[in-house]
């Protein structure tokens, strides 16, 4: 049996501030409208996102706020490009660089917060 995931949810409070973030920030390519609902995909992996315009049904027992998430992903280069990248957008890194443990072992990463203040990680295998 094999098990990978497919898709996970944040709940952001702006679509369209989320929506120019996670685009020009991380690159997600917009499934839906850039103005209004859309998810982001990253490859075969996507981030479904909840807030205004969707009243999403089932959700979790407690669902997720807007800045409650906590999401790594993965930056194909060295950590110091990531941080080049993020400073060219206007992004703040929060912390960084550190050493992780991560889904492929031990990596370098730096912290970064998303319009709603979710907590997101770039981590680097190099």
């Amino acid at each position: 049996m094999e098990i990978r995931l497919d898709h996970c949810v944040i709940h952001v409070s702006d679509r369209r501030r989320s929506n120019a973030f996670y685009r020009d920030v991380l690159g997600a390519e917009l499934v839906g409208e850039a103005d209004a609902v859309a998810t982001y995909r990253f490859g075969e992996q996507q981030l479904n996102v909840h807030g205004p315009g969707l009243e999403p049904d089932p959700v979790a027992r407690l669902p997720v706020q807007p800045g409650g998430s906590d999401l790594c992903f993965l930056w194909s280069g060295p950590i110091e490009a990531a941080i080049d990248h993020l400073t060219t957008r206007q992004v703040e890194v929060e912390l960084g660089p550190v050493r992780r443990a991560g889904a492929r072992g031990e990596g370098t990463s730096v912290y970064f917060r998303d319009p709603d203040g979710s907590l997101l990680e770039l981590i680097s295998y190099e």
